[in-house]
């Protein structure tokens, strides 16, 4: 009678077969009434490092009692099967499967057969067949059922989910790497990786931790935590994940910490009357900051006190999202005084200033009498506006030395002048009488005149 069943059980299967590639879909096979299999159809894709399910279920007439489960991988090309698991656990299995192979459910009454393989390498796949114990009318019997599922098992592609939290300088900030799959075979290694900008990287093993899912159902993640700062803007992280039998897969992001720097102003603050005023305001941050020019007028009282700010926007500007170019050509003495540079990052409004100078000099001009007579003071005025002049003396010197030089030598001139013109002037006759009285002589004439009464 056994013989027959099972006569006619191979004849009804033979010449059926799965059709590679197809969608995996459940199909139910009964080649004996009441003894049927129901297997995926097609193809069953997986990869390495991961795990796979073959979904499984039977049926059997009343007369038989299942008793243990097996199941068996066979080699493409011949007929030869190996044992991968058994329910009996002291039944000889495959080396290399005890352990990786589950059975989903243990209860075999429930007439299920699924099995979950995990830890999978490329040698995994091939064809797997089932294989029922059980006792049938007082006696022990097997069943096995000629139709197989096949597995295919492919390189690891699935990558590891890295969840980055928004990045704040000076906060702690923890990165969580999952691994691909909820396969609770062996627990993965994960390795995180710091690539800094021109640094060499740092290698850091992670703590593993295992969130139980199911009975075969596990996540496995690993965190890093440390104090975000702006040097690690731009740093690259990666997070490696390593499977059994060498297979690994990893995931890199790049950080973006949020953070601002101090406002930095260049260019000369010291120009001459004519030249360009060229002025740069950069700030390092990031998300990139807003920067304007602002030129301060200041407003002041009698006494000399500064009573506020009023400020223009200049708007010949240059600017890219970190820096700002203030140009302005041919710049004048109005041109003087304190600009702004302001920075706007988020919430935060950061600003520098810097007072421009300008140098210049007016053309001299001189004033006073330059035609005085004898015995008269002579005040001659020279003004050169200049600009400042405690800053810029050394410059103006010359032309206030050639200047006051000028004049020395044309007064001297005028003196000297006015002198010899006297000398060449013919003396009136009371000039003479006062020379003749003042001449010492012994004539005669004199003496008379000279005699004093008696």
């Amino acid at each position: 009678m056994f013989v027959l069943f099972w006569a006619t059980l191979l004849f009804s299967v033979s010449g059926t077969s799965a059709d590679t590639g197809a969608s995996v879909r459940q199909r139910q096979h009964c080649p004996v009434y009441g003894y049927c299999i129901t297997l995926p159809e097609g193809e069953i894709t997986a990869e390495a490092g991961l795990c796979v399910v073959i979904p499984c279920s039977f049926t059997t007439d009343d007369t038989f009692t299942p008793q243990h489960i097996v199941w068996s991988k066979c080699e493409q090309i011949s007929s030869s099967c190996s044992t991968i698991f058994h329910t009996d656990k002291y039944r000889y299995v495959q080396p290399g499967s005890r352990g990786r192979v589950s059975l989903l459910e243990s209860d075999l009454s429930q007439k299920t057969c699924s099995v979950i393989i995990n830890d999978l390498t490329e040698s995994d796949s091939g064809s797997y067949q089932l294989r029922v114990i059980g006792i049938q009318f007082g006696r022990m019997d097997r069943l096995t059922f000629p139709l197989r599922a096949t597995i295919s098992v492919k390189d690891l592609s699935q990558k590891p989910t890295v969840m980055v939290p928004p990045l704040t300088e000076g906060q702690q900030t923890t990165l969580t790497c999952t691994a691909p799959g909820l396969c609770a075979g062996s627990v993965p290694t994960i390795t995180w990786t710091l690539r800094g900008r021109g640094e060499d990287d740092s290698h850091i093993t992670g703590n593993i931790m295992t969130e139980t899912l199911t009975a075969f159902k596990q996540r496995h993640s690993s965190t890093l935590t440390f104090n975000a700062s702006a040097e690690h803007h731009g740093t690259q992280v990666t997070c490696k994940v390593g499977f059994t039998g060498d297979t690994a897969t990893e995931e890199t992001v790049t950080l973006n910490v949020t953070y601002v720097k101090e406002v930095k102003v260049t260019g000369n603050t010291s120009l001459k009357e004519g030249e360009t005023l060229n002025l740069t305001c950069s700030i390092e941050s990031f998300p990139p900051s807003s920067i304007m020019w602002t030129k301060l007028s200041n407003k002041t009282l009698k006494n000399g006190r500064e009573t506020n700010l009023q400020s223009r926007t200049v708007t010949d500007l240059q600017i890219d999202p970190q820096t700002a170019t203030l140009i302005i050509p041919n710049v004048t003495a109005e041109h003087a005084g304190q600009y702004m540079c302001t920075a706007k990052h988020l919430n935060n409004t950061l600003t520098k200033e810097v007072d421009i100078t300008v140098k210049y000099m007016r053309k001299p001009e001189i004033t006073g009498d330059v035609i005085v007579e004898e015995g008269n003071t002579l005040n001659l005025t020279c003004n050169a506006e200049i600009s400042p002049v405690q800053h810029y003396i050394p410059a103006v010197l010359p032309w206030v030395l050639g200047v006051s030089l000028s004049v020395n030598v044309f007064s001297i001139i005028y003196v000297i002048f006015l002198w010899s013109t006297r000398k060449k002037v013919k003396p009136l006759q009371e000039d003479r009488t006062y020379m003749s009285l003042q001449k010492r002589d012994q004539s005669a004439e004199y003496d008379v005149i000279g005699h004093p009464q008696r």
